[in-house]
């Protein structure tokens, strides 16, 4: 059985090419390495049980919360980017979570491929795409050690995740893009004010891309009304969650609506 994405996928041993058998994937080198579909439709990928996936509650809020489409305006203006800088690409999702994003892509035009720790959020994404018939592959890996051959993605996207800009210039071809979203300084502000004294900005990241041509960059703001179980939601899938006094945390739940505020920061790099 071939696929689009064996042209893609390195052995995560040997880093030969790879191949679907029925429900298993094999690589081509001497020792035939294997790697077993689960009957989600994902596969893992990852040698070692790494830490730094998202746990299986934090996972079940992004699914609630994300259902609510509330963060679509970030999905359409990725979307909007790859279709400007690299359409029709084959395009990795590195760390894709619950796959929300990517699904979204392969819905329009993308072929993607999702990999994260979680492997709680990369069943969600691969009983998605079965669902939907995407043209979409998701598996349980890092992205500081892509299961990904040199040279071969048109496109990578790294939404509210870590950078890893090495790994990235290996597995993009000459001339491929890097599309990066952060949260901006005022990202959540009236979040915020909500469960702390003196609420603060957030502070400017420090992995963007140092060996890479910027294209374009733009701050994307919108608001969200939302109620008292989107806001919830909101707040478990955040690192606020873990850093709120039992005060904060209650002034929050008394609420039964708030208008929140987005702020998103998209930047568009490219490989020499």
């Amino acid at each position: 059985m071939s696929n689009w994405w064996s042209e893609v996928l390195r052995c995560p041993i040997c880093g030969a090419s790879t191949e679907q058998v029925e429900n298993s994937l094999f690589c081509v080198g001497a020792r035939r390495h294997c790697f077993d579909f689960a009957s989600a439709g994902y596969v893992t990928l990852a040698l070692s049980r790494a830490a730094g996936g998202d746990d299986a509650t934090l996972i079940a809020s992004r699914i609630s919360f994300l259902s609510g489409d509330f963060y679509r305006p970030i999905a359409d203006k990725t979307l909007a980017l790859l279709e400007r800088y690299a359409p029709g690409g084959t395009v990795l999702d590195a760390g894709c979570g619950e796959g929300y994003y990517s699904c979204h892509m392969a819905r329009n035009g993308a072929r993607v491929i999702g990999l994260d720790l979680s492997k709680n959020g990369v069943k969600h994404a691969a009983k998605q795409a079965k669902k939907e018939a995407l043209p979409s592959l998701f598996g349980v890996a890092g992205i500081f050690e892509l299961p990904i051959a040199d040279a071969s993605l048109d496109a990578v996207v790294s939404l509210f995740a870590p950078v890893a800009e090495e790994e990235f210039l290996r597995v993009l071809k000459p001339g491929g893009v890097l599309i990066v979203a952060g949260a901006g300084p005022r990202h959540l502000f009236s979040l915020k004010q909500v469960l702390y004294d003196t609420p603060y900005e957030n502070d400017a990241r420090a992995d963007l891309p140092q060996k890479m041509s910027l294209l374009e960059s733009e701050c994307l703001r919108f608001d969200m009304s939302l109620n008292a179980r989107s806001l919830q939601d909101l707040f478990s899938m955040t690192p606020y969650f873990y850093r709120t006094s039992l005060e904060g945390k209650q002034r929050l739940a008394a609420l039964e609506a708030l208008e929140v505020n987005a702020e998103v920061e998209f930047a568009v790099y490219q490989k020499a």
